[in-house]
């Protein structure tokens, strides 16, 4: 994930826009089977953060490693791969895009990036949301019969500095790969940092924001522009036992574009960003800190399985 220089004035729109803010706490939806496994997001997390090089930019081996090994994974998962190859200085980077084919007309778009910024593990950011989207695509594979629309799994690469906010982020090349098609696409629900949580600290807003938000840090969000509200709508309305807070703004609020899924909206197809709210919560963000070991993998399951839900309604 992106810092932006004025964190002071992130989303400060959205407290004008109150009228379109809900939260939704979703324990008393037990209907919900818990299917995300916390044992897989381990395996894959370790998979992807490696032992000691380094998934950036500078360090295309280890991204094309990684990629490699999502590929495969995918492949087990019976989700057939390919790599979307594009050049950035000479330098050949790759997205993974998997698709879930149910012979629908529309599909649905699952993503998150798979680099790091710098020298860093980047266990939060972002395997955290790589390893979700894995575990969500083996769900939905075993759910096929049940789904309403294709899906499609994309692994972003160059998401982070010195490459963020230009076209050359992964997440840009797809979205404008898919600007002819996209009004067969429902939605793209980005996972953006998903694995930190912790209820004895006290979560950090922009000014003006914490008078309408909760005090603490054990919530997942859906942030979203006012075209993609319902995207958020309806994905915490799928959450179970973990609180979900949903952020809407106009897509020019500063700050509510730093990640993927603001390249979406570029080309007018609806996306929401899942996270646990960045360097708002998690102290570890664009640090040797960020580790395995601080990631709650329970919380992720509760993540994952609203995201499944959400897209099976």
């Amino acid at each position: 994930m992106q810092r932006e220089n004025y964190k002071g004035r992130c989303w400060i729109l959205f407290v004008i826009l109150m009228s379109l803010f809900s939260s939704t706490y979703s324990g008393a939806n037990s209907a919900i089977n818990k299917q995300a496994d916390a044992q897989n997001l381990d395996v894959y997390l370790q998979q992807i953060i490696g032992s000691g090089s380094f998934r950036n930019h500078q360090n295309t081996e280890e991204l094309n490693r990684v990629s490699a090994w999502i590929k495969e994974q995918m492949r087990l998962f019976g989700i057939p791969c390919q790599f979307q190859n594009y050049i950035v200085n000479r330098e050949n980077y790759r997205n993974v895009v998997c698709s879930l084919n149910v012979r629908r007309a529309d599909k649905v778009i699952v993503g998150a990036h798979y680099d790091v910024f710098e020298q860093q593990q980047g266990a939060d950011d972002n395997a955290s949301g790589v390893a979700g989207v894995l575990e969500t695509a083996r769900i939905l594979a075993q759910e096929k019969k049940n789904l309403k629309h294709n899906v499609e799994f994309v692994f972003y690469t160059l998401e982070e500095p010195p490459y963020a906010n230009t076209e050359y982020m992964g997440s840009y090349v797809h979205a404008k790969s898919e600007q002819a098609q996209r009004n067969k696409i429902q939605g793209v629900y980005i996972l953006e940092m998903i694995g930190y949580y912790d209820v004895a600290q006290t979560q950090e807003y922009p000014a003006g924001l914490k008078w309408f938000y909760p005090s603490h840090a054990n919530f997942i969000a859906a942030v979203s522009d006012i075209d993609s509200r319902g995207l958020g709508e309806n994905f915490c309305a799928a959450m179970q036992n973990l609180e979900c807070q949903r952020l809407v703004a106009p897509s020019i609020t500063p700050g509510i574009n730093f990640s993927s899924h603001s390249n979406y909206w570029k080309y007018d197809i609806p996306a929401i960003m899942v996270t646990d709210t960045a360097f708002y919560r998690n102290k570890n963000y664009h640090t040797s800190a960020d580790t395995l070991k601080t990631l709650n993998l329970e919380k992720m399951t509760q993540v994952i399985d609203g995201l499944v839900q959400a897209i099976l309604k």
